[in-house]
């Protein structure tokens, strides 16, 4: 990664430099793969995680299943990203999803305010839209019961283990982006409590949590209105809890 980037051997020297000093790698050299996407990743901005690609993939799966030549005419997609970070999850989904629909609109809202610069960096094409703001407070009413996707990758690392994360995320990523309260799952709670308001019948809620924190999840999932899918994957190790709002 720091040879495809650096432009000149002294430029190689100061990110080898920077790394060594224990600066995340995509911090050095500003930028990580995600879903075959290079996403633009500024200093102090969580680093987009392997794992949730696994979320991307449950989420195009979820939504691949009608051809763009369906009888119905063109085929639109409303898509949430919630704490979205650098915007690497919406912008993978909806370059996913545009396989499947003719237009994808895409709305990404985070807290962090350096994350919202660098996902409106990463989120600049047609029907693109990025909010700063908690989770729903900043997006457009319009979008109520509209949204046939919603994804969040939200934190949801339990405070008294954000110092057992490697110094990489502990040292280098805003703590609102990692610490999810006392058992992990204020924010994830959060997410759900409002989820069924803001989707249309039949659309989803993808969250990413933790394997032991999937039964609790679900459970949230089920007491407010959605039926809860529990995804989990070996190989990526990764889990993701689905919530489908009856049609």
């Amino acid at each position: 990664m720091i040879f495809s980037t650096a432009l000149t051997p002294v430029d190689v020297a100061a990110m080898v430099e920077r790394r060594v000093a224990g600066l995340p790698l995509e911090h050095v050299v500003g930028w990580a793969e995600f879903c075959g996407l290079r996403i633009t990743v500024d200093p102090g901005v969580f680093v987009p995680r392997r794992r949730t690609e696994f979320l991307v993939n449950q989420a195009a799966e979820l939504t691949g299943q009608v051809p763009v030549e369906s009888a119905e005419g063109p085929r639109k997609a409303v898509v949430v990203d919630l704490c979205c970070g650098s915007g690497a999850l919406g912008a993978a989904l909806a370059a996913a999803m545009k396989r499947a629909y003719d237009e994808v609109e895409l709305h990404a809202a985070d807290l962090d305010p350096a994350a919202v610069r660098c996902a409106r960096r990463n989120l600049t094409g047609p029907g693109n839209h990025v909010y700063e703001g908690d989770l729903y407070d900043p997006l457009p009413s319009a979008l109520r019961g509209r949204v046939d996707v919603l994804v969040a990758s939200p934190p949801y690392v339990p405070t008294r283990a954000i110092g057992l994360l490697p110094p990489e995320a502990r040292l280098h990523e805003p703590h609102v982006a990692l610490d999810g309260g006392p058992d992990g799952l204020d924010v994830v709670r959060r997410v759900i409590t409002e989820a069924v308001f803001w989707l249309a019948p039949g659309g989803s809620l993808l969250v990413e949590t933790s394997e032991r924190q999937a039964e609790e999840t679900a459970e949230a999932v089920a007491r407010h209105g959605l039926v809860p899918t529990v995804a989990w994957s070996e190989e990526w190790d990764a889990t993701a809890i689905i919530g489908t709002r009856p049609a």
